[in-house]
């Protein structure tokens, strides 16, 4: 083959390519004949870069060739649409919409939590042989003294919240991940920490420190907790998938709450990091106790806001949470 009579006969509609690709750029700047012609050209120079190629002749051409076909494809084919879209559609529809969907699931979890905790609470507050096999009286002594409070301010606040925040995330992946073992070690992780709250509760209150816990657990702990409800609730929901999938095949419907998951759990950690900053930097701090708790009441309803007013408006519009149907691919036909 002649290479320099190829692209002799072939330059020009190149360079109109170019000039569609140019115009492309602004929106509804091509009519609908020139969309047309930038499909047709976009797939002849397709056929002259693989004719080119198979000479192997000339690496700069076909170099120019291949970036003018990878434009002209994005254009034909439409390029994935900027990242701050798409954290926008995340935190405007996708994780509120898999936490509302979810709702009963994890305001049962809450409410269990509570109830667990609760009892064990109270329990132990009124118990003197509880306390005493829970921990020896010098140990408790120096938690309801010193440590309980100590606690939060025993690291730099960056570091500590630092760590909080990896210790929640790591909390939060268990509940999630054990799941799919039938929820089942999901209530364990979830009356684990029900437990500890219960124990320490109980212990402050027997020694007439109620109102100490209160105020440091409170401020960061009503976002912190709420965030394991949504785990344990969503850990708790696949778990229940595995038993009943609906009318959809067990691995369709394990595939299509696994992918919210993931939503969820990047939610999770939005809602862990805020707690995380809390813990670290406000309960600690020398704020009345009522201002403390009050930065706590306000994240929680902001969450609670989020969920129940952007969450059911997209569930209402048909969000589920899952990937957007371009990125999980094609799903094969199945008999109702």
């Amino acid at each position: 083959m002649d290479l320099d009579a190829y692209v002799a006969a072939h330059r020009h509609e190149w360079q109109r390519l170019e000039v569609l690709l140019g115009r492309a750029r602004s929106p509804r700047r091509l009519s609908g004949p020139e969309v047309d012609e930038l499909v047709d050209l976009y797939q002849r120079t397709a056929t002259h870069l693989s004719v080119i190629q198979s000479t192997g002749r000339d690496p700069a051409l076909i170099g120019k060739l291949s970036s003018l076909v990878a434009r002209a494809r994005g254009a034909v084919t439409g390029g994935r649409q900027a990242l701050w879209r798409d954290v926008a559609r995340f935190l405007r529809e996708d994780f509120p919409a898999v936490c509302y969907r979810t709702r009963w699931w994890w305001l049962g979890a809450g409410a269990a939590f509570i109830l667990v905790a609760t009892s064990y609470g109270v329990f132990i507050a009124h118990s003197p042989e509880a306390q005493l096999a829970v921990a020896p009286p010098e140990v408790v002594r120096r938690l309801v003294s010193h440590d309980f409070k100590d606690y939060y301010s025993s690291a730099p606040a960056q570091d500590f919240s630092s760590r909080v925040f990896t210790n929640n995330v790591f909390v939060a992946a268990q509940a999630i991940l054990f799941g799919v073992f039938l929820g089942l070690p999901v209530l364990y992780v979830l009356y684990n920490n029900a437990l500890n709250v219960g124990v320490a509760g109980g212990l402050m209150a027997a020694n007439g420190r109620t109102g100490e816990f209160f105020g440091l657990i409170l401020p960061h702990g009503i976002l912190e907790l709420t965030a394991v409800f949504v785990a344990s609730g969503l850990g708790l929901k696949l778990g229940w998938t595995v038993v009943d999938p609906g009318a959809r095949s067990r691995a369709a419907a394990l595939a299509e709450e696994g992918r919210s998951l993931v939503v969820g759990t990047l939610g999770l950690a939005v809602m862990l990091l805020v707690s995380g900053l809390i813990e670290g930097f406000v309960t600690p701090s020398g704020l009345p106790t009522w201002l403390r708790i009050g930065i706590g009441v306000l994240a929680e309803a902001l969450f609670l806001a989020w969920v129940f007013v952007l969450g059911r408006r997209a569930v209402n519009a048909g969000v589920s949470g899952d990937l957007r149907d371009d990125l999980r691919g094609d799903a094969a036909p199945t008999d109702s």
